[in-house]
C-alpha cells in the first residue's frame, strides 16, 4: 500500500473516536436540557376588582391629621356595604349621592391586642345638589369658629368614576356619585405655615340646615381663651347659667387667675358674650331671610335630604368595629338617619 493511503486510513481511524465523543456530548447535552425543563405550572387566577372597590379610598377623610393618614390605610378595610348600597334595592340605588370621609379614633381589639385605631368612616348624603360648599374650622384652641369656602382649603366635590367606566370620556358620563376631594399635596406641607397646616386638622364639612336650626336651642356658651402669662386660661362661660362675679372668683381660688387680672378678665368675658349674642341674632335673621327667598323646590330638597353613615364591615384582615358605631356625624350634620 502506498504511504499516502496509509496516512488517510490512519486519519479516518483517529477521526472515529472524535466523532463518537462529539455525538456523546451532543446526546448528553440534550439529556441535560430535557432534565432541566420545568413541568408546566397551573395558570394563576386573580379575582376581578369590584366596580366600586376603591370608592372609600377616593373619599378624602376630612379633619384627619396629615401624619395619621398612613395609619388609616394600614388595614385592608372592606366597605362592601357601601358598594352594595348602590346596587338594585340598595339605599343609594339610582340616587344622586355626595360622599365625604372622616376618621374616628377608637379603642378596639385585633388579633388579641387592644389599641387605639383611626377607623375610616364614609358619610353619604342623598341630595339633588351639593349639600355644602363650605368648611367649618373650629377647635378649643381657636378663639372663633371660621366658616370658609371649601376651595380655600383646596377641597371640592368631584365626580367619582367607577372602574368599568374609567376608559370613557368623563364629560360623556352622567355621574350620580360625587366625592369630596382635596388637592393639597402632602409633599408641599412642609412649606405651609403652622396655622394653615392645623386648619386641616380642625376641618368639618359645614352643612346649612335652615329648618332644623330653628328648632334647636341657640347656644348660650362662649369659649374663653384669656391671654395671660405664664399660660392662657381656657374655659367655657354660659351667660344664662353662670354668674360672672362668682365664675371669676372661683378661677382666682383655683389659682388659675391672678387677683390683679380680675377686672380685665371680666371685661374680656363680657366682650365675648356680646360677640356671641350678635352672631346668634345675625344667624337667626339670615335663616329667616333665606327661608323667605327659598323656592318650594329647594325647600323640598332640604326636607328630603338623607344622611347615611358607613363603617367598614368585619373581615379577618381588619378589626371588628361593630361595638363602637355611633350615629353622630359632626356638630353641623347632627345624627345620621341610618348607620350601615
Amino acid at each position: 500500500m502506498r504511504k499516502g493511503a496509509k496516512r488517510k486510513a490512519s486519519q479516518k481511524e483517529e477521526a472515529k473516536p472524535q466523532a463518537q465523543q462529539q455525538e456523546s456530548k451532543k446526546a448528553t447535552s440534550q439529556a441535560k436540557r430535557v432534565k432541566a425543563s420545568k413541568p408546566e405550572t397551573e395558570p394563576e387566577y386573580f379575582e376581578d376588582k369590584r366596580n366600586l372597590e376603591d370608592l372609600w379610598k377616593e373619599v378624602f377623610p376630612v379633619g384627619t391629621e396629615w401624619d395619621q393618614l398612613d395609619a388609616v390605610y394600614q388595614f385592608n378595610w372592606n366597605f362592601s356595604n357601601l358598594e352594595d348600597a348602590f346596587e338594585e334595592d340598595g339605599k343609594l340605588y339610582g340616587k344622586k349621592v355626595y360622599l365625604f370621609g372622616c376618621t374616628e379614633p377608637q379603642l378596639v381589639s385585633f388579633k388579641g391586642e387592644s389599641k387605639v385605631i383611626c377607623i375610616p368612616v364614609v358619610v353619604a348624603v342623598v341630595s339633588p345638589f351639593p349639600p355644602s360648599d363650605k368648611i367649618g374650622i373650629n377647635s378649643v384652641q381657636r378663639e372663633a369658629e371660621e366658616i370658609i369656602p371649601m376651595k380655600q382649603m383646596k377641597m371640592d366635590w368631584v365626580p367619582y368614576i367607577p372602574l368599568e367606566d374609567r376608559d370613557s370620556q368623563v364629560d360623556r358620563l352622567k355621574s350620580q356619585i360625587y366625592i369630596l376631594r382635596c388637592t393639597q399635596r402632602r409633599a408641599a406641607l412642609k412649606h405651609l405655615k403652622i396655622d394653615r397646616l392645623k386648619k386641616y386638622e380642625y376641618c368639618l364639612p359645614y352643612f346649612y340646615q335652615p329648618f332644623k336650626e330653628d328648632e334647636l336651642e341657640q347656644s348660650t356658651e362662649v369659649q374663653i381663651i384669656f391671654p395671660v402669662e405664664p399660660k392662657p386660661i381656657f374655659c367655657e362661660f354660659d351667660w344664662e347659667l353662670d354668674e360672672l362675679e362668682e365664675f371669676t372668683d372661683k378661677l382666682i381660688q383655683e389659682e388659675e387667675l391672678a387677683e390683679d387680672q380680675k377686672d380685665a378678665f371680666k371685661e374680656f368675658v363680657k366682650e365675648k358674650v356680646r360677640e356671641a349674642k350678635k352672631a346668634n341674632r345675625e344667624a337667626r335673621e339670615a335663616r329667616k331671610k333665606a327661608l323667605e327667598e327659598m323656592t318650594e323646590e329647594s325647600k323640598a330638597a332640604f326636607e328630603n335630604m338623607r344622611f347615611y353613615k358607613f363603617y367598614p364591615v368585619q373581615t379577618p384582615d381588619s378589626p371588628d368595629v361593630s361595638s363602637v358605631k355611633a350615629p353622630f356625624i359632626n356638630r353641623y350634620y347632627g345624627k345620621a338617619h341610618e348607620i350601615l
